[in-house]
């Protein structure tokens, strides 16, 4: 059985959908006014391993996520401009530009990285009236009052506020102190805020309380609720949005509904550089785009991910991206010269052995380290079949997204095959230092040679 953990329930549970074998996932999605940076990017890796997970136990998925492209502020606090409002004065183009263009951006590193596409995009622009009419039904259920700069969500009224909080918290910490004029309680939060006297905003709604622009964590309700219906079964986000955005989330669907928004929440463990916390402080933050110009494969960071669990913190060097896409590029040889030879018969072996326990790993809330070694395990095995392990490995890779059906024998350039046969001619004249300048030839070219007993094999190196 799949089991996941729950922060809600703090525990380790076993996965039941609230409708057999239809689960209904929401994965809290990009702020489009800035590339995603490779932390952002781990947690939709680990959302798309979710979704693959649970798709792989037989379930059908229906997969929505955000685009918040209005709302998001600088600050938690409720202060501070609109990331979208102020990358468009940055960058000199309208807001509706610059949500574009990010949007677009971030769909195509989903596609670098082999990450699933939602079943529905959902952008919050889009949902301005039904975010509208769930302020409504908190107004009139007495959760909300009206301060100079916005309506705000009264959480002292919510006896269950903080639901997703360690036990032992009583208030949150670090920026909820700041308080904004006229707010009751530090926990309290924006559901609509008022445009600036005087400030002409680009996104900018009228609405019963005055003209202006929704909260993030009203969107997050509205876009969710909308295509999922109350409740739903799973949500999924960072780590980051447990204490407040997540917190507040359930707080509106509580307060409004009656009931909590979804029945399992899953979040996704922090990235850090070089053991120090991603910052632009720090001159550590990093976009796929980078990695890219450095020569490396994007599903080399995928690999990467693969193998640290999701709830445990990930420590990103560039050597470690490098041993990844060393182990990637020794894969996909395993699976070229595993298909070459995959017409060959045997009688079953342990084929149902490793199916089991695979199994039985990624149902252990995704346990793709101990999967990941399970692979390489089957590869050295020489009691089962090249047959059995090709279909086994991409039977496996249904999971870890690395391409692996779509492996093909690389086209070896003339020259480098004239090479080889010249080197050769000097190896069977016992000139070997002759032939050693001709490998190093070879590899300085990008490729390597393995004598065999079958003769030279020409790999491409990474």
């Amino acid at each position: 059985m799949l089991k996941l953990y729950n922060t809600l329930t703090r525990k380790e549970e076993i996965f039941k959908s609230i409708h057999k074998n239809l689960v209904r996932l929401y994965t809290c999605g990009p702020t489009v006014y800035w590339f995603a940076h490779i932390g952002n990017l781990r947690a939709y890796i680990f959302e798309d391993i979710l979704k693959r997970v649970l798709e792989y136990n037989d379930n059908k998925v229906k997969h929505v996520m955000n685009i918040t492209d209005v709302g998001h502020l600088t600050s938690q606090a409720d202060t501070g401009e609109d990331k979208i409002e102020l990358a468009a004065k940055r960058e000199r183009k309208s807001a509706w530009q610059i949500a574009k263009f990010y949007e677009k951006a971030f769909k195509k590193d989903l596609k670098l990285l082999n990450i699933k596409e939602p079943d529905i995009w959902v952008r919050a622009t889009n949902t301005i009236q039904d975010q509208i009419n769930l302020i409504k039904i908190l107004e009139k259920k007495g959760f909300t009052y009206k301060i100079a700069d916005g309506v705000y969500f009264d959480s002292s009224k919510l006896r269950t506020y903080g639901r997703l909080w360690p036990k032992k918290m009583k208030i949150l910490p670090g920026a909820r102190i700041e308080m904004v004029a006229g707010k009751k309680n530090p926990t309290d939060f924006a559901l609509w805020k008022f445009t600036p006297s005087g400030v002409k905003r680009q996104m900018e709604w009228d609405s019963p309380w005055g003209r202006g622009f929704p909260g993030w964590h009203t969107e997050c309700v509205v876009m969710s609720k909308k295509f999922l219906g109350v409740p739903f079964d799973i949500h999924c986000g960072g780590v980051d949005h447990i204490l407040i955005h997540h917190t507040n989330e359930i707080a509106q669907s509580e307060a409004a509904f009656g009931k909590i928004l979804a029945k399992y929440w899953l979040h996704g463990e922090f990235l850090t550089v070089e053991g120090k916390k991603m910052a632009k402080s720090e001159g550590n933050i990093f976009t796929l785009a980078d990695l890219i110009k450095k020569g490396f494969n994007p599903l080399a960071y995928r690999y990467l991910c693969l193998g640290t669990h999701y709830r445990s913190k990930l420590n990103f060097t560039w050597q470690s991206l490098k041993s990844s896409q060393n182990a990637l590029e020794n894969l996909y040889q395993k699976i070229r010269e595993l298909k070459s030879k995959s017409k060959e018969q045997r009688a079953k072996s342990k084929e149902q052995n490793y199916r089991k326990k695979f199994l039985d790993f990624i149902n252990d809330d995704l346990n793709t380290p101990k999967a990941l070694a399970l692979m390489w395990d089957l590869i050295g095995d020489q009691k089962i079949s090249n047959r059995e392990k090709y279909q086994l490995l991409l039977d496996f890779d249904k999971i870890f997204g690395l391409n692996l059906a779509k492996i093909k024998k690389p086209r070896i350039p003339q020259k480098i095959k004239e090479l080889v046969e010249i080197r050769e001619k000097y190896r069977k004249e016992g000139n070997f230092k002759k032939a050693d300048e001709i490998r190093k030839k070879i590899k300085d070219l990008g490729y390597w040679i393995e004598d065999t007993k079958e003769g030279p094999k020409i790999k491409k190196l990474s």
